[in-house]
């Protein structure tokens, strides 16, 4: 098979990339994004159709030598037998597959030296550097390296976005049988984006792409048999798909710990992002501790170290410091210097955990739950694992779900196993995409930004299924057609206020009352605002049920209720003083108009003539101005 040479046009994307960013080193961060997209979209489309034409053409080409090869083999093997091939063929045959060999094991040093170079990239240029590699590995038919520049396509790595080369690109990759590929169509599928939108076809790419050995595909799939999203609702085969990808998760984290990424809410709209920059200039211990508290069972044997024999300036300190006394229980657990010894261990673990350690805790619950140096207690196991998960500790998260998945030590639960499975499995690598998605979206690049939040989103992460709402509601996003776009994000805060956020539940409740991506619905409205008010308290969902119950939109007409509404949005949040101060001011001065009005015609006939004698015609506009003077007065006095 020819390989793919799409990459020799990317080559030169990258190139240009890199002298860029050389040009304008010294120049604005903003500055040298927009440098690096300075791509011709329709050229780079041009040369993709050109370059998978040509593939195309060399697979009928190399299927019709091979048709013609068999019948040849096959008549001269009727004539002669097979005793009587011919040699030179066979050398050739040789000499063709050695070739073929040297080229492909080049492919495979040329990814390898890419991805060493992107994992000790620390900017842009040695980012775009990585990729000149992958893309040479690519053109050499390394399918990894493909997978590498389908991924940059679509996800506008370096500015260079264009879904309908990646989607080709993933077509041929999947045909390759690459599950990574599989995956990306059906996300693709699954969203409509560069696609015909069809749910039946995602799963069917999702169901290939994990049978592959895709942990995306398989999250996914988790996610959409435990929401019922297009499958009959299950929570068995939903606990199946999650226990895999927490299985793999785990098994990372066992081996290296990552600092944890920050989902950002664009809803919330904050300035800036929290930095782990400043441990740069942290002396070695409180660096050594910072790595500690992440999770660094390694960091956390050395600081034990550290106390045990009082290194780098730091007192010996056997009892006085919770991360130092887990770390020795480390140093007896694993007999890192000394012997093992797991009564030693499980003192240190107990002093740790009482300081309230939550690695302490979750290794004395493994204790307890192994059955390492004490008896195998359940009880014990989960009393601890409990506790150590109470502050997030993943492992212990992980063995609190296979306890509820096994029914060990505790009723079975499928349920509360598929949710604690779920988290675990939201720590994985993929979730990096939450930081690279927010900067796009702070640089203006809103279509990488909502394609990397809605694949997220995809795999049941609550935050980027509202990230995704909200920006496809902006209609600022260029990759779906308009009229697409708030019926999507309308199933998007669906999505999210199942999992329960609160705002995505009032946002139904709008989406409902105004007639987004729906018909308009003031029952329906009533109903989400009622469930956002109820369960989440949300002062919001409060004040838009009171101007309901107001007006009887979708509810029965009822001012008392509204009037005790309006008074808990403002008691719920104190944002809502102002707007519920001035819906009351007119609730109560539309109410006593109404009670005027509803005087019998004798009594108002002679209120008029004895005010048209008093006050004058304008009697009526003076009443009402006193009315709200004094509302005014009684509301401040009160809200004051």
């Amino acid at each position: 098979m020819k390989p793919l040479s799409l990459l020799i046009e990317i080559l030169i994307i990258l190139g240009v990339i890199i002298k860029n960013i050389e040009a304008e080193k010294h120049s604005k961060k903003q500055t040298e994004r927009n440098a690096t997209t300075q791509v011709s979209a329709n050229e780079l489309k041009q040369f993709l159709s050109h370059i998978l034409e040509r593939r195309k053409l060399i697979k009928v080409i190399y299927q019709r030598e091979n048709a013609l090869g068999k019948k040849k083999i096959q008549r001269k093997l009727r004539i002669k037998g097979i005793q009587n091939k011919d040699l030179s063929k066979r050398n050739k045959n040789h000499l063709r597959k050695q070739a073929k060999k040297n080229f492909t094991d080049e492919g495979d040093q040329l990814f390898k030296t890419g991805i060493k170079i992107l994992q000790q990239s620390k900017n842009q240029k040695q980012k775009a550097e990585a990729y000149v590699f992958f893309a040479k590995a690519a053109d050499m038919g390394n399918l990894k390296a493909m997978e590498k520049m389908a991924d940059a396509l679509l996800f506008g790595n370096f500015g260079m976005q264009n879904i309908t080369a990646a989607i080709q690109l993933y077509e041929s990759l999947a045909k390759e049988g690459s599950y990574k590929a599989q995956n990306a169509l059906g996300f693709l599928s699954s969203y409509g984006i560069g696609m015909e939108y069809n749910q039946a076809k995602a799963l069917i790419y999702y169901t290939f792409g994990s049978a592959g050995g895709s942990m995306m595909s398989q999250m996914i799939l988790g996610y959409r048999y435990l929401s019922g999203i297009n499958v009959l609702q299950n929570c068995e085969v939903a606990l199946n798909h999650y226990k895999k990808v927490a299985d793999y998760i785990v098994d990372k984290l066992e081996k290296s710990e990552g600092i944890p990424v920050e989902k950002v809410r664009l809803t919330e709209r904050p300035e800036n992002l929290s930095s782990n920059n400043e441990i740069l200039d942290w002396d070695i211990y409180q660096y050594y501790k910072f790595l500690a508290e992440r999770g660094d069972v390694q960091i956390q044997v050395s600081l034990g170290q550290l106390h045990l024999i009082g290194r780098k300036g730091l007192d010996q300190d056997y009892y006085g410091n919770a991360i130092g006394l887990h770390g020795l229980g480390l140093l007896y657990f694993y007999g890192k210097g000394v012997p093992v010894n797991y009564a030693e261990a499980l003192k240190y673990f107990q002093k740790a955990a009482e300081k309230g350690w939550p690695n302490a805790q979750f290794q004395l619950g493994f204790m307890y739950y192994s059955g390492s140096g004490v008896w195998k207690d359940y009880k014990l196991a989960f009393k601890y694992f409990y506790l150590a998960s109470q502050s997030g500790q993943p492992l212990a998260i992980y063995y609190l779900a296979k306890m509820y998945a096994t029914g060990r030590g505790v009723l079975r639960s499928c349920r509360t196993a598929v949710e604690l499975y779920k988290g675990v499995c939201e720590l994985g690598h993929w979730a990096e995409k939450f930081l690279t998605a927010y900067f796009a979206y702070k640089d203006g690049d809103i279509d990488s930004s909502l394609v990397q939040y809605a694949l997220l989103a995809e795999m049941g992460y609550e935050v980027a299924q509202s990230n995704s709402a909200f920006i496809l509601e902006s209609k600022k996003a260029k990759i779906l057609e308009k009229e697409k776009m708030y019926p999507m994000a309308l199933l998007l805060w669906n999505r999210a206020a199942i999992q329960g956020n609160a705002f995505a539940r009032v946002k139904i409740g709008d989406y409902h009352y105004y007639g987004y991506g729906t018909k308009k619905d003031y029952q329906t409205a009533a109903t989400h605002y009622s469930i956002a008010a109820d369960k989440y308290h949300s002062a919001q969902a409060m004040f838009n049920l009171a101007y309901m119950y107001e007006h009887g939109l979708g509810i029965t007409k009822d001012i008392h209720l509204a009037r005790r509404l309006y008074d808990m949005a403002a008691q719920t949040s104190p944002d809502a003083h102002i707007p519920v101060f001035f819906a009351l001011v007119k609730l109560e001065t539309v109410h006593l108009l109404r009670d005027i009005l509803f005087f019998n015609q004798f009594t108002m006939r002679w209120k008029w003539m004895k005010l048209d004698n008093t006050l004058g015609p304008y009697w009526d506009l003076f009443v009402i101005g006193l009315i709200v003077a004094v509302l005014i007065f009684l509301l401040r006095n009160r809200y004051g």
